[in-house]
């Protein structure tokens, strides 16, 4: 802890030093477009600076997002510090951590420890998840537990987006962009008064697709392709100067392919390739000396191309939902009603092993459906010395899957006879299993919180969350579609905690300040809702608490030409929900219980600054260490590994330039670059299941017309085509490890025009 402080402080110090010392010898004011701008966040359910919010929040806004070519969650990865984004899946399931707090769990009844809310309502099923960004007014990272006012399954932080809405002057906008692999992304939306002052309307759409990065042999086709499109559609209606009513509904589709990883065999075929654990030694993994249990070994090391058979699986899903919010105020007070209906079914099939053999493919079939009723009463007087908020939430959400997994297929030959024609063999793990369930949550939680003005410079903040989950869990494990029944299990069980916030924030000058807080945040219980071929696995997990210790530093200076946020954190996470392998019957799956204690803490340091004019730099750094301090798992002893998806060290960086050319527009470039050091993706902490560091790196370069609102131009994402790991699914069982890598370079061009 003490390395990482005076890391910080040392980072801190140059940069702050640096500006001062630049600044000392101006004898005039900046010039106006040399300031950094005031940043307007909701991350406290009402408008305020972001200097002002004692909470450490990144904030993207559309240029940034359209810069990175950030078109769904998935590139969001390592956009904030701290923050990580990755996934199995071409379409659902992702899996977000904030400074190594999430949930690897890719079930459909599965809730991550971060947070999304869209326009103010909770997206809480997985399925829904990665569904586009389009048309966005910016998004917020808020890192660290939200124990009060988002309350739920928030012990990581929440990820708050907010799109365009209707206004009462005609707007619009899109974008086209053309690149490698014939890669099209088209977004826009357009807005205006549908009755002067009373009614508005906004419509706004998303379409990208893309061909595919992976090349298969054996039908000469390319694999990974990309297809989704989504629509949405608000009215905005003011009846009168003190009640609005905002009106949403949208849709969203996904097309795409299957995700198609790359198959690493793991069985040994030599002495000379066999690791200390019996496995093959990572040298030998393209030898051929190395297989899978069914012999098959890819051997060209090429990680855009192998052997995977005629079908190619499709990753079909598709989203519905519609949303109502209602402002009122009420003289004094402000409220705030937000009714939500959101529907989610998840159609996927995969060859599971990446091979031409039938070892395991995978028809994963979910559906959710949610209702949600947020209701909040709040003071609306800025100068007042107290601020207020005081809210109920309700949740009722239905999740019904019917996956099944077809195992070993090329095996059923050998037990075939006239009593058993289809080749069945369970004890040999032989057959389709399926594993159909029902899952029924009514979520309820009342909360509170309280900023109070304890002098002229110093605030202090209260705030009380009491959250419950009554959940209803049906169950049946199953052979070749009903065939035969394995297990049944029916549960119900009540989840409640409470969770809060307690800080202090001093204004040092009206641009600077400081603030210490205390947060307490929880994930609720549940059931297990992968396949499971023993009541034990099933039974109910408990709840995970996180007790979170933070003081930070947020200013502006310079005559306001940089901004800069400091952290230091730490968190004491007890009963934590831990994904894991385990071997049962002769086959891996996984299962999801609570680990012991972890110890987890860091610190943060994001910042912009505008040196000159037309020069725009931004940076964001994480230093974290996040290790178990108490987990055996399976015999398996993992205390004082680091949990996964937590990486020592991450930055990001970007720096704008701005040539301007008179009448004749501007020129703009933007250089944009991450970096990640090594990530572990399981609790082991094996080095065949990492990543190691890795850079990516972005440009892009247009000319932007000074009066139309248009602007044209080349960009290029992943300059240097490197090639990284972003989720592995190890098999041991089946002596297999999925490998699924990131997209390779993308080199392409753009149109946007805006009014």
């Amino acid at each position: 802890m003490k390395s990482i402080f005076l890391t910080t402080v040392s980072v801190a110090s140059v940069i702050s030093g640096a500006a001062l010392a630049q600044s000392e010898p101006q004898t005039t004011a900046p010039s106006e477009a040399a300031t950094v701008a005031d940043i307007v966040v909701t991350a406290q359910k009402r408008s305020e600076r972001l200097q002002d919010v004692p909470v450490s929040i990144s904030v993207l806004n559309t240029e940034t997002l359209e810069a990175q070519g950030v078109s769904n969650v998935m590139a969001l990865n390592n956009l904030a510090p701290g923050l990580r984004v990755s996934s199995g899946d071409a379409a659902a399931s992702p899996k977000i951590y904030i400074r190594g707090v999430g949930l690897s769990d890719f079930n459909p009844n599965a809730s991550s420890g971060v947070g999304i809310y869209v326009d103010g309502v909770y997206i809480g099923s997985p399925l829904a998840q990665m569904s586009g960004f389009y048309d966005l007014a910016q998004v917020e990272v808020l890192r660290g537990p939200q124990g009060t006012l988002y309350g739920r399954n928030t012990n990581g932080g929440a990820i708050n987006i907010t799109t365009n809405r209707p206004s009462f002057d005609w707007s619009g906008g899109g974008r086209a962009e053309y690149a490698s692999e014939d890669a099209v992304n088209l977004q826009g939306g357009v807005g205006g008064p549908i009755v002067d002052d009373v009614l508005a309307f906004r419509l706004a759409g998303q379409y990208v697709s893309s061909d595919g990065n992976t090349y298969d042999r054996v039908s000469g086709k390319d694999l990974n392709a990309v297809e989704y499109y989504g629509g949405r559609f608000s009215l905005l209606y003011t009846p009168s100067a003190d009640v609005s009513i905002l009106a949403s509904v949208n849709h969203f589709e996904n097309h795409g392919d299957a995700t198609t990883p790359q198959h690493r065999a793991l069985f040994p075929a030599a002495a000379e390739v066999t690791g200390a654990d019996g496995q093959c030694l990572p040298s030998a993994y393209s030898s051929g000396l190395c297989t899978d249990l069914l012999g098959y070994a890819d051997t060209d090391g090429d990680v855009r191309a192998g052997d995977y058979g005629p079908e190619a699986g499709k990753d079909k899903v598709r989203l519905n939902g519609a949303s109502v919010q209602l402002d009122w105020t009420l003289g004094g007070v402000d409220l705030v009603a937000i009714s939500a209906y959101q529907n989610a079914k998840r159609n996927a099939f995969e060859n599971t092993d990446s091979s031409p053999l039938r070892m395991i493919e995978i028809n994963y079939r979910s559906e959710s459906e949610s209702f949600s009723q947020e209701l909040r009463l709040q003071s609306n007087d800025p100068g007042a010395d107290l601020k207020w908020v005081l809210g109920a939430y309700f949740m009722d959400e239905t999740i019904k899957d019917n996956s099944t997994q077809d195992v070993l297929r090329d095996l059923r030959p050998l037990f075939m006879s006239p009593d058993n024609p289809l080749g069945l063999s369970p004890e040999n793990t032989v057959g389709v299993f399926g594993y159909p369930y029902t899952q029924k949550t009514k979520s309820y939680a009342l909360f509170g919180q309280a900023d109070y003005q304890l002098t002229d410079r110093l605030v202090g903040t209260l705030g009380l969350r009491w959250s419950s989950d009554d959940r209803d869990f049906d169950y049946r494990s199953e052979i070749e579609y009903g065939l035969a029944t394995i297990l049944t299990y029916q549960n119900s069980k009540s989840f409640s905690a409470w969770s809060g916030r307690l800080g202090l924030r001093y204004e040092l000058s009206p641009d600077a300040n400081i603030y210490a807080t205390y947060n307490r945040g929880f994930k609720s219980g549940g059931f297990f809702g992968g396949l499971a071929t023993s009541v034990e696995q099933l039974q109910p997990y408990d709840n995970e608490q996180l007790d979170a210790y933070e003081i930070g530093y947020k200013g502006q200076f310079w005559d306001r030409r940089a901004r800069l946020d400091t952290s230091l954190f730490y968190y004491a996470y007890k009963d934590q929900q831990v994904f894991a392998q385990a071997l049962r019957n002769g086959l891996t799956v996984l299962v999801l219980d609570n680990a012991g204690d972890s110890t987890v803490y860091g610190a943060e340091v994001e910042g912009s600054v505008s040196p000159i004019d037309n020069l725009d730099i931004s940076a964001g750094l994480s230093l974290l260490h996040a290790e178990y301090d108490d987990f055996i798992s399976e015999g398996e002893d993992y205390s004082g590994n680091r949990l996964p998806q937590s990486p020592k060290a991450t930055l990001n960086a970007s720096v704008t330039y701005t040539w301007p050319l008179g009448s004749r527009g501007d020129v703009v470039a933007n250089l944009n670059t991450t970096y990640s050091s090594k990530v572990y993706f399981d609790n082991s902490n094996k080095e065949r299941l990492s990543q190691d560091a890795v850079w990516n790196t972005g440009a892009q370069i247009s000319w932007r017309s000074g009066s139309s609102g248009l602007e044209a131009g080349i960009f290029a994402r992943n300059i240097f085509d490197e090639d990284w790991i972003v989720n592995i699914s190890p098999i041991d069982s089946l002596g297999v490890d999925l490998v699924t890598y990131n997209r390779p370079r993308s080199v392409g061009v753009f149109l946007r025009y805006s009014y």
